[in-house]
């Protein structure tokens, strides 16, 4: 096959090609989640470290078998401190956790930048390769697991049981209340309106860049609208279990849902009604 026929024909199939490595990319974050979470010992073991270790700060009188409230214990206990490798393990698990619950449903933005890029080099005027476009809205993801890993270091022993999920009434509904909260902010809407419409993100910022550098700083730019969006869902996993195979799938769908297929807001509010009514239920329920 000619050269020049070759390269149309790689052309004409780009799109496929990064559907698949995107597809490709999301399965290998989601087998590195299953082996994890099914490596973890619900027992009484952490995942943070390069083995499982027993979290000492968890051996505490009353902490997790009936006791006073973890949340009473917060204030008079400091954090354990972690070792270089348990923290690269911890932000490893939730960077690779991000890219599989969230490149799904970037998959729409990212399709459009390979195709407006067919174009471009069908006109001599080439973008830089996808890769740099959904490179940066993967930084934007992995800057969100190095605050989330910093939450699990502040709260591991404390708020946490053994298994990553939360140890306090209290902590669980405040959470739940925040989230459903935020489902009904401006914010909330303004975020989302740029993560469904990758026309109206493209218009607003000024369209696609042609360098490396500055395709990268666009696909971060559109990855923190996404954080801004979703962020308060995310804070959910320390509600239901960091390593909850199946909180983790429920809010990657939900996520996937609110973004693609549901353009209004009516499931967002949905959300947020339910998340607000099952926070006070666990609130009222720590009070009693």
């Amino acid at each position: 096959m000619p050269a020049g026929t070759a390269l149309e024909s790689l052309l004409r199939r780009d799109r496929a090609i990064v559907a698949a490595s995107i597809a490709a990319l999301a399965v290998i974050a989601w087998i590195y989640t299953l082996w994890l979470a099914a490596a973890m010992d619900t027992d009484g073991m952490s995942v943070s470290g390069s083995g499982m270790e027993m979290n000492p700060a968890l051996k505490m009188d009353g902490m997790g078998h009936g006791g006073t409230d973890p949340l009473d214990a917060v204030l008079g206990i400091s954090p354990r401190p972690w070792s270089f490798i348990e923290a690269g393990v911890t932000f490893t698990m939730w960077t690779v956790m991000m890219v599989g619950m969230m490149l799904p449903s970037a998959t729409p933005m990212i399709l459009l930048y390979a195709r407006v890029g067919r174009q471009s080099r069908k006109e001599d005027k080439p973008f830089a390769a996808t890769g740099f476009f959904a490179g940066g809205y993967l930084l934007a993801w992995a800057g969100f697991a190095l605050v989330a890993t910093l939450g699990q270091w502040l709260l591991e022993g404390t708020l946490l049981t053994p298994a990553l999920a939360s140890a306090s009434g209290v902590f669980s509904g405040v959470v739940l209340v925040t989230a459903g909260l935020y489902q009904w902010t401006p914010l909330k809407d303004a975020c989302l309106s740029q993560c469904q419409t990758p026309i109206v993100f493209l218009h607003r910022n000024g369209g696609f860049r042609r360098d490396p550098g500055g395709a990268t700083r666009i696909g971060f730019r559109h990855g923190l609208y996404c954080v801004g969006c979703c962020w308060a869902l995310m804070a959910l996993l320390f509600v239901g279990g960091i390593m909850n195979v199946l909180w983790i799938a429920a809010i990657a769908i939900f996520v996937l849902a609110e973004k693609v297929f549901f353009p209004n807001r009516t499931l967002s509010r949905l959300a947020g009604t339910v998340l607000l009514a099952l926070g006070g239920w666990q609130l009222a329920a720590a009070a009693i």
